[in-house]
């Protein structure tokens, strides 16, 4: 079930990093992504437990992750 409020975006190519998805999956402080052999999963049942801290932004390359949110 997809996120009510926010969505997060990862660019394909880095999403099948799996150095990427470790570290984002440690940074993230509401379990967002996990770290899986192919890359990194978004894990949907969490999305809305979004602070909106940035720590994925800052983790990943310029532009390749995206906080969308899902209201105004």
């Amino acid at each position: 079930m997809p996120g009510t409020f926010i969505d997060v975006r990862i660019d394909t190519a880095v999403a099948k990093d799996p150095a990427l998805a470790k570290k984002l999956a440690e940074v993230c402080p509401v379990n967002i992504f996990a770290a899986e052999p192919g890359g990194v999963r978004i894990v949907e049942e969490n999305l809305d437990e979004c602070t909106l801290c940035d720590l994925c932004i800052q983790a990943a390359p310029a532009g390749s992750v995206r906080i969308v949110k899902l209201y105004e």
